[in-house]
């Protein structure tokens, strides 16, 4: 029952139902037979889908801006998303360890998960059946897709917004680190001494903390 309802939110049919089984299967749940594999080969054809979706619709955007246009669809909080409207954690096959800690909610479990799935409907139905499964899943976020001119990062902003004003580019450095290695939080400075700019941002990588630190350096100018 629980493999006929995800199959139908796939709008594809599997000839053979394991693989499937298999992507929905985490590492906690089987240590021999998981989607970890499966995650790697899905994660690749959904690049592909979604970049052939998005050049097909955005005739007039350049190399960058489709870069960025499927950065924004990919990322952890697109997929999570799409995971999300379709309840994917309901079928998830999870340990008791992660169970109880409500793996089940979790982004990174979600979105391995998704592209786990992707890579399924791959081998078992080719690139069009994982094409035309990807397209129905995303199809709202392809009928809405995000002005281009929104989706530059907050360093990217900075660095432009410095460079017309011909003021050196910021410096980024990791001032603390917090926790174990799987699960460590970062404080990241964003400084450019020559205006006397100075701002601190945190995050779960040292690339979220920059972000966040070149984001606020960003409303300190704009104030």
């Amino acid at each position: 029952m629980k493999l006929d309802k995800i199959q139908k939110l796939l709008n594809y049919k599997f000839r053979q139902v394991e693989l499937l089984e298999q992507a929905l299967t985490h590492r906690s749940y089987s240590h021999n037979c998981n989607n970890e594999r499966l995650e790697f080969l899905g994660d690749s054809v959904l690049g592909l889908v979604i970049s052939e979706n998005i050049y097909a619709r955005e005739p007039e955007a350049t190399e960058g801006q489709l870069s960025r246009m499927r950065a924004s669809l990919v990322k952890q909080e697109a997929l999570t998303r799409v995971a999300r409207d379709m309840n994917l954690g309901d079928y998830i096959n999870l340990g008791s360890g992660e169970l109880k800690s409500g793996g089940f909610r979790r982004s990174s479990i979600l979105c391995d998960t998704l592209e786990a799935i992707i890579g399924a409907v791959y081998l078992d139905g080719g690139f069009d059946a994982a094409r035309e499964s990807i397209t129905a899943l995303y199809h709202d976020y392809l009928r809405t897709l995000p002005d281009i001119h929104s989706l530059k990062d907050a360093k990217t902003c900075l660095q432009e917004y410095l460079q017309s004003k011909q003021i050196e580019l910021p410096d980024y450095l990791v001032v603390k680190t917090v926790g174990k290695s799987h699960d460590q939080v970062f404080t990241v400075t964003c400084s450019v001494e020559s205006i006397g700019l100075k701002s601190t941002g945190k995050g779960l990588s040292r690339k979220k903390a920059e972000q966040e630190a070149a984001h606020k350096a960003l409303g300190q100018l704009k104030q």
